[in-house]
């Protein structure tokens, strides 16, 4: 089993310089570093807000890390504690040191953070990738979570054509001339393209080999297995799912959990509805 790691030192350094610069552009107020110890790898946790109520912890897509939460922090912080997370094998400050093979193991790993972070009782807010490892973690270490937040979460589909194509019109529209970016970025339903340095971290990141596993189809019986307080908003336009059809299974499945499909958002929720997103996680975790 490979782990994910940068294809050299040049590439590692290249990106390290991306972060570091969006990191000092896009994070809003004071934050504290943690290097949280797990079994799979040092963790990066950027902590940040007011203690009080149910802590946040926050997990990014695929690709992503802590950054991609930027527009929705200064309202979670305002009411909450926030952790942030560089997931292990996503490009980030975090540096992984054993293969992560399936959700066992993506559960794992998140159990050690919240462990050597000694929380309990949090909401855990997890988007796509990130919204599995979270469903993921309720089923192997049901405990340490009170609640969750789900955006257009993975294991509810299979990557087919269509999201694929959704990844390569969205590089495209971020390559073109700046004034063409919003119309593009309403035709293919991504929002993420007019992040000039998200985008910048995203191209540096290209030296980077990820080698996490492809999230399964989720069953019937491991849904109902997620037995708290849950909400799923989904993307009306999501390229990763029909999400009318994601919220009658669920409906059907998990009938106590809220769902929302959220009109003309499409999979990249925090940036299509940055308030609105940021709005039913406080909502919702109080």
């Amino acid at each position: 089993m490979r782990i994910s790691e940068f294809r050299n030192a040049q590439a590692a350094d290249r990106f390290r310089t991306a972060y570091d610069h969006a990191l000092a552009a896009l994070w809003p107020g004071p934050r504290t570093p943690i290097d949280a110890p797990t079994a799979h790898g040092l963790t990066r946790v950027l902590r940040t807000g007011t203690a009080g109520g149910r802590p946040v912890v926050l997990l990014p897509a695929s690709g992503g890390n802590a950054l991609m939460w930027h527009h929705q922090l200064p309202e979670l912080a305002a009411h909450h504690q926030v952790f942030a997370i560089d997931p292990i094998g996503e490009p980030g400050a975090s540096v992984q040191r054993a293969p992560i093979a399936d959700g066992a193991d993506a559960a794992a790993w998140l159990e050690d953070v919240l462990a050597a972070l000694d929380l309990t009782d949090v909401h855990l807010v997890g988007c796509s990738y990130g919204g599995w490892v979270a469903l993921q973690h309720r089923l192997h270490h049901p405990g340490r979570v009170g609640a969750m937040t789900l955006l257009d979460p993975a294991g509810f589909n299979g990557f087919g054509v269509r999201f694929y194509a959704w990844l390569i019109a969205g590089g495209l529209a971020a390559s073109a001339p700046r004034a063409l970016r919003p119309r593009l970025a309403r035709a293919v339903a991504n929002s993420a393209v007019l992040e000039d340095e998200l985008m910048k971290l995203t191209r540096a990141a290209m030296g980077f080999r990820r080698a996490l596993p492809v999230p399964p189809v989720l069953t019937d019986e491991e849904l109902r297995r997620i037995d708290l307080p849950a909400q799923f908003l989904l993307g009306a336009r999501s390229a990763l799912h029909d999400s009318a059809e994601v919220a009658a299974r669920i409906g059907r499945v998990l009938p106590t959990a809220r769902v929302e499909v959220v009109p003309g958002a499409g999979h990249s929720l925090p940036m299509d509805e940055p308030a609105l997103v940021a709005e039913r996680i406080v909502r919702f975790g109080d």
